[in-house]
């Protein structure tokens, strides 16, 4: 299943770099839990990062963040790609 994270606000001086290598340790994380972390969007201006997951249900998800990093979602939300 295809879903989509929110984290509505990025730690206090994170941008843009802090966001890459947060999902670069998804990555190295992922594979134990059957997770697919595929892409994210940051939007520094208002704090948030998306990202878009293939996981079997969204804790599994939540879990390769926690483990990765310890910064998981505020919000995860099923999604179909258009």
């Amino acid at each position: 299943m295809l879903f989509m994270d929110v984290h509505h606000h990025l730690p206090e001086g994170a941008g843009p770099a802090d966001v890459a290598e947060a999902h670069a340790a998804d990555l190295r994380t992922q594979d134990q839990y059957g997770v697919r972390y595929l892409n994210y969007w940051v939007d520094e201006q208002a704090g948030k990062v998306f990202c878009l997951v293939d996981a079997p249900d969204a804790e599994s998800a939540q879990r390769v963040h926690r483990e990765a990093h310890g910064l998981v979602a505020d919000e995860i939300h099923p999604v179909v790609q258009g």
